[in-house]
């Protein structure tokens, strides 16, 4: 990190890539994301934690990028709805029809893939669980769960 009359240049590593930018104390990695990184697939809800529209991964874990000052994400892998381009989550959603307005689906996106990468067999407790995270005003849960059900592996 390097200071310049109260802001400071500091490298992320997004997507797998380094990018390096300017930022001010009190910046969130949402404004940084958007603004400066032109990464607009993270979108701006409620600004306060509640929606989950904003939600990216830090080192694998959903973080709603809102509430994170882009000081911390300093050191960190950060994954953003754009580094999840033709996964199997994002083609479950579309299959099952898991979003309408699509508003808060990047957020969903990114809770479902790390639910799945944490918890390969996730029971139905557990989805509902980390599906609480995020607010979706258009739709309901049940294709979203459809679509992360789809994913389970099977052991048989």
């Amino acid at each position: 990190m390097l200071k310049i009359s109260g802001k400071t240049i500091i490298t992320f590593n997004i997507n797998g890539s380094a990018h390096e930018v300017t930022v001010r104390p009190g910046d969130t990695l949402l404004e940084v994301l958007r603004s400066r990184l032109g990464l607009t697939g993270t979108k701006v809800g409620c600004e306060n934690g509640d929606c989950g529209a904003c939600t990216v991964l830090v080192d694998g874990w959903p973080v709603k990028s809102c509430l994170m000052l882009a000081v911390e994400g300093v050191g960190r892998a950060i994954t953003t709805i754009e580094g999840l381009t033709n996964t199997p989550v994002q083609n479950a959603f579309a299959n099952f029809s898991a979003f309408q307005c699509g508003f808060c689906t990047p957020g969903f996106i990114m809770v479902c893939h790390s639910l799945l990468m944490h918890h390969p067999n996730p029971d139905d407790y557990t989805i509902e669980s980390w599906l609480q995270s995020n607010i979706c005003r258009c739709t309901s849960y049940q294709e979203i769960s459809a679509a992360v059900r789809s994913l389970i592996k099977s052991d048989a």
